[in-house]
């Protein structure tokens, strides 16, 4: 299992066209490997995240992505992403197709991936809006065979990279992750090349109860970014940015202000230890 520098990683792992899942919920979200894509100027990327937030509007508003499917997006406790919204409502910088699925049809469709499933079923529920809008392919109703109720079956999701963000590495190349682990563990599984960037490299894993392991095997390349998550936190290493959230919200509402400082911020800054330092971090 390599270790590698964030740019090596990125360069060599992700390429024009492929899908991408940048997973976390609610901590431990990738920022620093969205913003070397965004830096490498990746393009025609499928992005699949369960709650697509910030870093999801950067690499959009960057013209990297051409499909997104997820399940919700927002600026989590403060509003839209304004990115996102205008790919969608005015095809700005390019147009932008979603595939919108509920939480635990995502749930599902990782799992699926991640069991060598080419679909997963769950029971169905009413019939809403989100039927009627999404692409025939996202999923299919069907009778169970058994006892005659209604299921749907909800195709499996394979990205061909899933990045996580987690707290430490050992010299094995196992990786630990404990906090909310949302779907990182079934991302990883499904996916068919798995990059990891980490807070730091230790000699021994100490897993406390409801941590995760991933297994040296499973891992493709890992990378070591100090405050690579941010501004999102890293439970255990250093809280969310809250303020960042609400000034992102100002920052990404018009198209220039945008423009500017990600030329400013991000393409600006030769790696995430960089950027942290422009925008006075301590991570």
């Amino acid at each position: 299992m390599p270790v590698l520098s964030l740019h090596e990683l990125i360069a060599h792992h992700v390429q024009d066209g492929q899908s991408v899942a940048l997973e976390g919920f609610t901590h431990l979200i990738p920022f620093a490997a969205g913003h070397e894509i965004i830096r490498q100027q990746r393009r025609r990327l499928h992005l699949i995240r369960m709650t697509p937030d910030l870093i999801h509007d950067q690499i959009i508003g960057a013209g990297c992505a051409e499909r997104l499917t997820f399940s919700w997006g927002g600026n989590p406790g403060v509003g839209s992403l304004y990115r996102l919204r205008d790919a969608i409502e005015k095809q700005w910088p390019q147009p932008l197709a979603i595939t919108e699925r509920t939480h635990a049809e995502m749930a599902v469709a990782y799992q699926a991936g991640a069991s060598g499933l080419p679909c997963g079923l769950m029971r169905h529920y009413v019939p809403t809006d989100l039927d009627r809008a999404r692409p025939a392919a996202a999923a299919a109703m069907l009778r169970c065979p058994f006892t005659g109720e209604p299921l749907l079956a909800i195709p499996a999701l394979n990205p061909d990279v899933t990045i996580l963000h987690a707290q430490a590495v050992d010299r094995e190349g196992n990786v630990l992750i404990r906090g909310i682990v949302g779907a990182a563990r079934e991302a990883a599984l499904a996916a068919r090349t798995l990059l990891v960037t980490v807070e730091a490299q230790v000699e021994r894993l100490e897993a406390p109860l409801n941590a995760i392991v991933l297994p040296h095997w499973m891992v493709s390349a890992v990378s070591i970014v100090p405050g690579g998550a941010h501004p999102s936190y890293a439970a255990g290493c250093y809280e969310r940015d809250n303020r960042f959230y609400v000034a992102w919200d100002d920052i990404a509402r018009e198209r220039e202000h945008f423009q500017a400082w990600m030329r400013d911020y991000v393409h600006g800054s030769a790696d995430h230890a960089e950027l942290l330092r422009r925008l006075q971090v301590a991570a």
